[in-house]
């Protein structure tokens, strides 16, 4: 151990004792016996270990004592990654670049980041540099990357990327720029339809930061919401609106509420999915009878669905009512409207209501 602390620090970390070795490690550092190796292995032992911030601190470290040193930036990365920092993270493998091109593990960090952002051709396209077998784990990286750009649906993990960014401005962007209008098109669209117009159980799908429940909020008995992003989620609980909100896929978000619902909004959400068939069918089963679920949805002229150059998925209006057959549900509404502008001009969409 005397001869070789590092040596013994890794067989800890090897043997399942990160804590251990952290221990250790943040002792030989103290007596001044850690250089930056010993510092990047201690920010690693901490984030096996589970100290988020503890990691975070010690790679800092080694970065402010290794400014211009790729092994250093690289760590630091990677316990930003581990912390869910995306932009930052890859902002660091990026500089570690910078500084040195030909460093497989940075570029190799770079495209994981990038796939945990959801960004599948990004990271294979620096995967593709790097070559075969340089990496033990890239074959999988790659293949996961494959999978996620031949889904039929926005990755949960670009989502929620997207929107922890914006969350930020998000409203302000919305209503300005955007003269975003998918929740009042939809209250329009429930003064035609909803038999009642009060006393509602609701669930907000994709609630974002609250516009829609803003709007429906005078409807509502109660009111639900499930968004994949925290950031947003916690701009609508500062509202004080909600009943409950979650953080969950809205594939997947409907499973996390233990009741049905008179009325579901999807206010500008279903363009992340291209498939709807799983959405509709939880819908369904979640809809008390006579319930309605309300969504806008981009237009794609002929048939089917398809992803556009924004990246948000359009549907037509033969396959919403295909996939609403499918799922056992009718339409009792369908109108053309303009749930946002995009570049300066109206976004065609459709606002349809459901029912069982």
């Amino acid at each position: 151990m005397q001869d070789d602390p590092l040596g013994h620090a890794q067989a800890l970390i090897e043997a399942g004792q990160a804590s251990e070795a952290a221990s250790f490690l943040a002792r030989l550092i103290e007596a001044g016996r850690g250089g930056l190796l010993a510092r990047l292995l201690l920010a690693k032992a901490l984030l096996l270990s589970g100290d988020l911030p503890g990691a975070m601190q010690a790679a800092r470290e080694a970065t402010s004592l290794n400014p211009n040193v790729p092994a250093a930036i690289i760590g630091l990365g990677e316990a930003l990654l581990a912390a869910g920092h995306l932009p930052t993270a890859i902002g660091e493998f990026q500089r570690a670049l910078r500084l040195d091109p030909d460093s497989a593990e940075a570029r190799f960090q770079l495209g994981c980041a990038w796939l945990e952002a959801g960004e599948p051709e990004k990271a294979l396209e620096s995967f593709d540099a790097l070559e075969e077998g340089t990496v033990a784990d890239m074959a999988a990286k790659i293949a996961e990357a494959r999978a996620m750009q031949a889904a039929q649906r926005s990755n949960p993990r670009y989502v929620r990327h997207l929107f922890d960014q914006f969350s930020a401005d998000y409203d302000v962007r919305m209503r300005g720029s955007l003269s975003y209008r998918a929740p009042e098109i939809l209250r329009e669209l429930a003064s035609l339809v909803l038999p009642r117009q009060g006393g509602l159980a609701i669930l907000d799908l994709g609630c974002g930061t609250g516009l829609a429940g803003l709007v429906f909020k005078d409807m509502a008995e109660r009111l639900d919401g499930v968004d994949l992003s925290p950031a947003m989620i916690a701009k609508a609980q500062s509202l004080r609106i909600y009943d409950e909100l979650k953080v969950g896929d809205i594939e997947t978000g409907l499973t996390a509420f233990a009741r049905a619902y008179d009325l579901i909004l999807a206010a500008d959400t279903i363009v992340y999915l291209g498939d709807l068939a799983a959405l509709l069918s939880d819908v369904a089963a979640r809809l008390e009878p006579d319930g309605m679920f309300l969504f806008t949805a981009e237009k794609k002229d002929g048939g089917g669905f398809e992803l556009g150059p924004k990246r948000r998925w359009r549907h037509s209006e033969s396959y919403l009512r295909e996939a609403a057959a499918h799922a056992s549900l009718e339409i009792c509404g369908l109108m053309e409207c303009s749930p946002r502008m995009e570049a300066g001009m109206p976004v065609d969409g459709l606002a349809i209501a459901l029912t069982g």
